[in-house]
């Protein structure tokens, strides 16, 4: 906290300092859009990476999906818009799976602590990209932490933690400023993995739409009148399942690796004008430390260099050590805000990344089209990403389609939003929603969405992440073996059968109570509206089609009132908290894994255009709406089986630091060649380093000086985590650094920072470094 704060001081200090001497250049440097502010405008960043050992990932549901290392960091990302006397709202977006109610509620006890009554449940929206590579056991319902071992306080916390900061940063950095909206298709970053259950919707439907996925993304582009251009945000449709279920390092996937691009074209683009070097071989911006030139000798004179630093002892260091050496530190960045982009995700229930398609990886041959089988089981069927084989490819390719179009959008944007600062929210309990539909011929019906279950198709998992035993997608009828099983737990009456039909029944959640709620009943719907922007909070993941329906039914709302004709409207995906899918009543019917996830019911998207509708009245005629009922907060019935760290140790002799494995003496290495090297180490749990970093790679300027190069954020350092057996003491640091084409020539070398536990329970910090070596 101590940290934090200074930072906040350092940064207001640096800016009245500087305010003067850069106003002229940088109101230049605003990307040929200058226009008279009419918003305060302020964006935030922290680290919210958490514990990178021993802790089940979640999304995949996979037991043996355990993380073990590092392969970037996760952040917190936020945008505060407020009238300069009157409304605001803040959006959050996480490199995390989705949003946690339990989180949500603990955030905003904070802010209100913080700031009373400015930000609130009605003005705040948390959301998550929906990676599938970050630790799990953050949220409050049984079912989403069963295979996490229960609660995880650490990844609870550093939520928690991080989202507040980012906020604060937010806040802090409120300016005047202007915000542009912009649109545009990106084509090859999506694929529909249920094309047969969007088949289902009605063929007139179908035919008003060129693709069976979205392909827009809307970008908005934030401008600071003293400072110029200082974040994006883009809202685009595609799963977080680039990284497969077998992955065991922390990834923000395609969307965390795409902000991380993004962030870095930024900051080079700050440093020097828009070039044909502006982007390496690779397509990816170049690093900040590759620019700056470093001095020119000749293999020989760095060979005689690199042998002058050999791999000393591990030593004793501070947790601030780890800070202060990042590439990105907050203090080194440039006198102005920094620069944050973030790429939301939307309505992308059935849109996966691997776009090559999905095969049998036993025959090679497409899986069935209906249920996703090969020869009748799930297990085998996998979808393809660009990269295949390589998921880390995969990723890289995903994300960098989606920086690329959001760097078009953003230099080309000029349409700019104006208008009202507003927002709506309720609370709706979802087990029991009366829900008014037209009938045909005239007329209308009532119908109910029901407590929350879950479908068998579920268990079958996707061609993202097949599921297990006999289970397959697109089961309308169940079988006696499972339905067993099921009723161990928990029967379900005729009344819940009749409700949920044609879905039969694996998990009755919705009424499992034990020892307390497996399932959410009352979520949160919000509005957020900026100018002639307007985002639609939704707590789950809602399908392509049942996406477009609620923006149109939504979008129409709005348009009879004549004052958004021109109206942007997004969906805000997996926000503040969590319900698994919505599809349409067609998709539902056909009971493919998005269907057998749709907890309400049939009738689930009907009711949520039915209360989003009326969000919108209440918007546009200035009406409040009632609260609703509040969720639980169940975080004194957390239940927690994971095992803590009970004491790190080396061999005698051995310091934690010490290099076990290292380059190869007097070695070369060249550009793309992957350098490895092993540590004597300790369990990451024992600090997360947050906004720190646990591998460090270092280029030498002159002859004894070092400089951060690459660390923990960038895309091309691994950190990988093992014990030489489950229950051992002992652990090592394996740092593998992939060479980007971009790298200087020099001499560099890799350390490692971490922190070990006694037995007493003290914590020690200590970093270790290997030889140097040299990259020609």
């Amino acid at each position: 906290m101590m940290e934090f704060s200074a930072y906040l001081s350092f940064q207001r200090l640096r800016r009245t300092i500087w305010f003067w001497a850069f106003l002229v250049f940088l109101l230049g440097k605003s990307g040929g859009v200058l226009s008279d502010s009419n918003y305060l405008v302020g964006l935030g960043s922290y680290d919210i990476t958490g514990p990178a050992a021993d802790v089940n990932m979640m999304g995949y549901a996979n037991m043996e999906q355990i993380a073990s290392g590092l392969h970037f960091r996760l952040r917190a990302r936020s945008f505060i818009v407020a009238e300069p006397q009157g409304n605001r709202v803040v959006f959050v977006n996480l490199d995390a799976c989705m949003a946690s109610q339990l989180v949500t509620i603990k955030v905003l006890e904070r802010l209100k602590a913080r700031y009373g009554d400015l930000y609130t449940e009605k003005n705040v929206a948390i959301s998550g990209i929906h990676t599938h590579a970050g630790p799990g056991g953050y949220l409050q319902y049984i079912v989403y932490i069963v295979t996490s071992l229960g609660f995880v306080r650490q990844s609870f916390d550093v939520l928690v933690d991080g989202i507040e900061k980012s906020i604060i940063q937010a806040h802090e950095n409120l300016r005047p400023g202007s915000i542009f909206v912009n649109k545009g298709e990106l084509l090859d970053a999506g694929v529909n993995r249920s094309p047969s259950g969007y088949l289902n919707n009605p063929a007139a439907e179908r035919s008003r739409y060129k693709y069976n996925v979205d392909k827009e993304m809307t970008l908005l582009k934030f401008v600071d009148d003293q400072w110029g251009p200082v974040g994006s945000f883009n809202w685009f449709a595609t799963h977080g399942t680039s990284m497969s279920r077998t992955n065991s390092l922390i990834s923000g996937d395609n969307k965390g690796a795409a902000a991380r691009f993004m962030e870095d074209w930024f900051e080079q683009n700050d440093i020097e004008s828009t070039s044909a070097d502006e982007f390496g071989a690779d397509g990816l911006p170049r690093r900040v430390s590759s620019i700056i030139s470093s001095p020119c000798h000749n293999h020989h004179e760095l060979l005689e260099l690199a042998a002058s630093f050999q791999s000393p002892p591990g030593k004793p260091a501070t947790r601030i050590l780890s800070v202060a050496r990042r590439v990105r530190n907050a203090f080194r960045q440039a006198d102005k805000p920094g620069f944050v982009s973030a790429f939301c995700q939307s309505n992308c229930g059935d849109v996966s990344p691997n776009v090559l398609g999905a095969f049998c990886i036993d025959t090679g041959l497409p899986c069935d089209f209906n249920h996703s089988t090969c020869g009748g089981k799930n297990e085998n069927c996998y979808g393809r990403g660009p990269g295949y084989p390589d998921e880390f490819e995969s990723t890289r390719i995903i994300g960098e389609r989606q920086f690329q179009k959001a760097v078009d959008l953003f230099n080309t944007a000029s349409e700019q939003l104006e208008g009202k600062v507003d927002y709506r929210h309720t609370y709706l309990d979802f087990s029991q929603l009366e829900v008014t539909l037209p009938k045909q011929g005239g007329g209308s019906e009532v119908v109910k969405t029901c407590p929350a279950a879950m479908g068998f198709a579920f268990a079958a998992g996707t061609t993202d992440g097949p599921g297990a035993f006999d289970f397959k997608q697109g089961d309308d009828q169940g079988n006696p073996f499972w339905r067993l099983v099921r009723n161990v737990l928990k029967t379900p009456d005729k009344e819940q059968v009749d409700c949920q039909h044609p879905k039969p029944i694996l998990l009755d959640t919705g009424e499992m109570k034990q020892p307390y709620d497996w399932a959410p009943s009352i979520l949160p719907i919000q509005i957020l509206r900026v100018g002639q922007l307007v985002i639609l909070s939704v707590p789950g993941e809602f399908t392509t089609m049942a996406g477009r329906r609620l923006r149109d039914a939504v979008k129409t709302v709005l348009t009879s009132s004549g004052e958004f004709n021109d109206a942007h409207v997004v969906i805000a995906g997996l926000t503040n908290t969590y319900s698994q899918y919505v599809t349409t009543f067609e998709e539902y019917e056909v009971q493919r894994y998005e269907g057998a996830s749709t907890l309400y019911g049939p009738h689930t998207l009907s009711a949520y255009i039915q209360e989003f509708k009326k969000l919108a009245s209440a918007l546009i005629s200035g009406q409040a709406v009632k609260p609703g009922p509040q969720p639980p907060d169940l975080l004194s019935k957390q239940i927690s089986l994971l095992t803590p760290v009970v004491v790190d140790l080396t061999p005698s002799g051995v310091n934690f630091g010490d290099v076990k494995s290292d380059v190869p003496k007097n070695s070369t290495f060249k550009r793309v060649d992957t350098v490895t090297v092993v540590f004597w180490s300790a369990c990451p749990r024992n600090d997360l380093m947050t906004e720190g970093t646990f591998s460090l790679v270092e280029i030498l300027h002159g002859k004894d000086t070092w400089v951060p190069a690459y660390d923990d954020d960038d895309f091309c350092l691994r950190f990988k985590w093992s014990r030489p057996s489950k229950l051992s003491t002992r652990s090592f640091a394996t740092i593998e650094w992939r060479i980007p084409t971009s790298a200087s020539s020099g001499v560099y070398r890799i350390k490692h920072f971490g922190a070990a536990k006694s037995l007493m329970g003290s914590i020690y910090h200590f970093t270790g470094s290997s030889s140097a070596f040299v990259v020609a």
